[in-house]
């Protein structure tokens, strides 16, 4: 008992034996079991943090904050890439689950009732990321989307750009979300068309923003403005813009979202929605280690809110 209280570093143990234990178990290459300290103990010194892709800077920049608060504390992140599907995201919450972990961050409020139910039931400390929720079940940190992407529609707008399209893709809950600001905006100002909508269920890239974007101005050739569901999308469209001849902004204005750092250095820089995913991170690790630790904590949902970034693009 004392060499476990001694590696774990509980402050129990004189720090001279502390030390010589520590020693003698460098000597021997000593690496504690964590599956066996979990078994007695009921918890794991790990959090399941569970995110869509793994391709994506925004939640790189998420893993990133979650690591530096926790890390100090001696807890390590089980990273679970769901792409953006719930079976997937179900399968692995069961994965981890068994190995009884200390907290869990999700991504989103998009689950299968059955993967809720596991959460709730299961007992362990969860903290949503990337948005927020009224309901006094759950704790969250994000921002709303929906607002956001009024706030862009309302920009263009003000812009007098009356033809604005969407163009967006993944159809995960955040670009619904969007989708559903932007129509609402241009709905309050009796210009929404659905026929400029365009939002695909296909995995997001670059080269998707310019297919897109190219069979969008195909079509609709008075479009003056489109607004993508994240700036991949966007930086796509730009290339594509630049072969087919169309000046951005004088004849179209593009506005990303997520402020990815290629967007303040693409030709021209891009407008976009700057979402701080750092500080989504830094918060949700914060809020978790105070729910493993049985603070009651007030308020349950944090809305970090959003900044519109104006540059050459729109």
């Amino acid at each position: 008992m004392t060499v476990s209280r001694a590696l774990r570093q509980t402050g129990q143990v004189n720090p001279e034996l502390t030390d010589k234990i520590r020693r003698v178990a460098e000597q021997l290459n000593y690496i504690p079991d964590q599956a066996a300290q979990a078994l007695a103990s009921s918890k794991s010194a790990f959090v399941g943090v569970l995110i869509p892709t793994l391709t994506n800077t925004v939640f790189a920049d998420l893993l990133e904050a979650v690591h530096n608060i926790l890390f100090p504390q001696g807890i390590q992140i089980l990273i679970g890439n769901t792409h953006y599907s719930p079976e997937q995201e179900e399968r692995l919450l069961r994965n981890f689950l068994s190995y009884r972990p200390s907290g869990l961050i999700v991504t989103g409020f998009d689950q299968y009732r059955e993967t809720q139910k596991m959460i709730n039931s299961s007992g362990i400390p969860c903290v949503h990321v990337m948005e927020i929720s009224d309901d006094d079940s759950v704790y969250c940190v994000g921002l709303s989307n929906t607002e956001a992407a009024q706030g862009v529609v309302n920009y263009l707008l003000a812009k007098n750009r009356r033809r604005i399209a969407f163009i967006g893709a993944q159809n995960d809950s955040r670009t619904l979300q969007r989708l559903e600001g932007y129509r609402t905006a241009l709905a309050n100002n009796d210009l929404l068309d659905s026929a400029l909508e365009c939002n695909v269920p296909t995995q997001t890239s670059v080269g998707l923003g310019g297919e897109l974007f190219r069979e969008m101005m195909a079509h609709y050739s008075d479009v003056d403005a489109v607004f993508f569901s994240n700036d991949d999308l966007a930086q796509g469209a730009m290339f594509e813009a630049l072969r087919l001849g169309i000046r951005i902004p004088d004849d179209v204005a593009i506005i990303g979202f997520n402020d990815i750092e290629q967007s303040a250095h693409s030709a021209p820089r891009m407008t976009t929605v700057h979402t701080p995913r750092t500080e989504i991170g830094t918060q949700a690790a914060k809020m978790l280690l105070n729910l493993m630790q049985g603070k009651t904590i007030s308020p349950r949902s944090i809305n970090v809110g959003f900044e519109l970034i104006v540059r050459e693009s729109a």
